[in-house]
C-alpha cells in the first residue's frame, strides 16, 4: 500500500503511526565537517557517517555548492564564509572527491532498510544557516551569459524571507533540499551527484520544503541516504543550471517503509501528489512521470487507466523540473489532493 493511500484513505493509521514516532525517535545531530560528507557522488560502498532506527529524525547541516576561492571571487568576504566549507574543500581532495560536484552531508544509514523497500523523508523543517547565496550563469542557453560577469551574489532577508535581486525586483524564498538520495545498486558503481535517477539525488524539484515527503525506493541495505545541495529559490527548470544556492540547516524522519513499492521517487505535500522521472530524452521523461502518476491512481485511488489519464489532463500538472543537470532532464507532475472528496 503507498503512503499516498494511508494519507487519504486510512487517516487514523497514519495518526497512529504519528503517534508511534513521537514515543520512540531519536533526534541525531548531523553536521557537515570534512568526515561526515560525500563529496559529489552516491555509492553503494561508502561508509556511513551515521546509523539511526527508523522513524528517527536527523538535524543535518548542508553546504552550498562552492567553494571558498570561488565565492571570495564572487565578492564575498573571506571572514563570511562558513569554516566548515573551507575545511572540507581543503581537505577533502583526490579520489574522496567526485565524480560530481556536490557536497552532500551523510550517507547516513538507516536500520532495517533493505533492497526493494522505500524511504520515506519527511522534511520537517529548514533554516538558512547564512544570509547570502548565489547564483551562476550556465546552463541550457548559455548563449545568454555574459561571461565577463561574475556569479550574483544575493542577499537572504532571513526575517522577511526574500531577496531582492535588483531594486524593484523582490524574490519571495521557499528553501528546499536540491539533493536527497540513496545509494543506488552495487552495479552502478560511485554515481556522480549532478544527474537525477531512481535513486533520487540531484532532483531539484521546488515542491519539496518542509512539510512535504519524499519517497525513495531503496537499493541497497541501510538505503545511506545523503543530503546536499541548499537553495533558498528556485523556478522550475532551474534554467541558468543555479538557483539561489545557498547553506542550510534541516530537520527530516527518515522511515523505513515495507508496505510500499515505487519504481520512481514520488513525494507528497500538504495540497499535492506528485510524481518524477528522469531521461536524457525530454519526452521520455515526461512520460514516465505521467505514467508513474496513472499507475498511482489506478493503484491507489481505484481508478481505470482511461479515467487516470483524462484525470491527469484535467486536473493535473506537468512541469519541467530542471533541464540542466547532465545528462537527465527531470520531468514531475503535481495533483491537488483537494479534488479528492473522500
Amino acid at each position: 500500500m503507498s503512503r499516498f493511500a494511508i494519507a487519504g484513505v486510512v487517516p487514523f493509521l497514519a495518526l497512529g503511526m504519528v503517534g508511534v514516532h513521537a514515543q520512540s525517535q531519536r533526534t541525531h545531530r548531523l553536521q557537515a565537517t570534512p568526515a561526515t560528507v560525500a563529496y559529489g557522488y552516491y555509492w553503494a560502498d561508502a561508509k556511513p557517517v551515521l546509523r539511526i532506527a527508523s522513524g528517527d529524525i536527523i538535524d543535518v547541516d548542508t553546504l552550498l555548492t562552492n567553494t571558498p576561492a570561488g565565492l571570495e571571487k564572487a565578492g564575498v568576504p573571506r571572514d563570511r564564509i562558513q569554516p566548515s566549507l573551507i575545511a572540507i574543500v581543503n581537505e577533502v581532495t583526490g579520489d574522496r572527491r567526485g565524480p560530481g560536484g556536490h557536497i552532500l552531508t551523510g550517507p547516513v544509514y538507516v536500520e532495517g532498510a533493505q533492497p526493494g523497500d522505500v524511504l520515506e523523508v519527511k522534511v520537517l523543517s529548514i533554516e538558512l544557516a547564512i544570509d547570502y547565496g548565489y547564483n551562476g550563469c550556465a546552463g541550457f542557453i548559455p548563449s545568454n551569459c555574459d561571461r565577463a560577469v561574475a556569479q550574483k551574489i544575493l542577499a537572504l532577508d532571513r526575517k522577511a524571507m526574500t531577496s531582492e535581486f535588483k531594486p524593484g525586483i523582490v524574490i519571495p524564498l521557499r528553501p528546499f533540499f536540491g539533493s536527497m538520495g540513496v545509494a543506488p545498486a552495487a552495479d552502478a558503481g560511485r554515481v556522480s551527484s549532478n544527474p537525477p535517477g531512481r535513486h533520487a539525488g540531484n532532483l531539484d524539484n521546488r515542491e519539496l520544503v518542509a512539510g512535504s515527503t519524499l519517497y525513495i525506493p531503496v537499493f541497497v541495505p541501510g538505503a545511506l541516504f545523503e543530503i546536499g545541495d541548499g537553495h533558498a529559490a528556485q523556478g522550475d527548470g532551474e534554467v541558468d543550471q543555479t538557483a539561489i544556492e545557498t547553506s542550510l540547516r534541516g530537520r527530516l524522519r527518515l522511515t523505513v517503509r515495507k508496505d510500499m513499492k515505487v519504481a520512481w521517487p514520488r513525494a507528497e505535500t500538504p495540497t499535492d501528489y506528485i510524481s518524477m522521472a528522469t531521461d536524457p530524452d525530454l519526452t521520455v521523461a515526461t512520460r514516465g512521470a505521467i505514467q508513474e502518476m496513472i499507475d498511482f491512481l489506478v493503484a491507489e485511488k481505484h481508478l481505470t487507466q482511461h479515467q487516470a489519464y483524462q484525470l491527469v489532463s484535467i486536473a493535473g500538472n506537468v512541469a519541467v523540473t530542471q533541464l540542466v543537470d547532465k545528462p537527465n532532464h527531470g520531468v514531475h507532475v503535481r495533483l491537488p489532493k483537494s479534488i479528492f472528496k473522500q
